[in-house]
């Protein structure tokens, strides 16, 4: 997946535009980032990705870059992927 799809997946799951999100943006930030917005990101990452982290992983989460590096490490995000049009 690239970075923009990635990125529409985050926003996906926040009720966000996908435009309005960046790797810098903090998750006070995005309104529906919360306790159950955490809840729905873990079991998307399991559900989608067969992704589950660690609780130690789960407080470090501050950012959408936070969840684009987890994603890379887990081999799901290819940052020198480019969209065909």
């Amino acid at each position: 997946m690239t970075q923009e799809e990635a990125l529409r997946w985050i926003a996906g799951l926040f009720y966000e535009t996908p435009e309005c999100l960046t790797p810098d943006t903090a998750r006070a930030d995005i309104e529906a980032w919360d306790s159950l917005g955490t809840l729905s990101l873990l079991a998307s990452l399991d559900s989608d990705f067969g992704i589950v982290l660690p609780d130690e992983e789960i407080q470090d989460l501050k950012k959408v870059g936070d969840i684009l590096l987890i994603l890379q490490r887990n081999g799901k995000l290819d940052l020198e992927a480019q969209v065909v049009e």
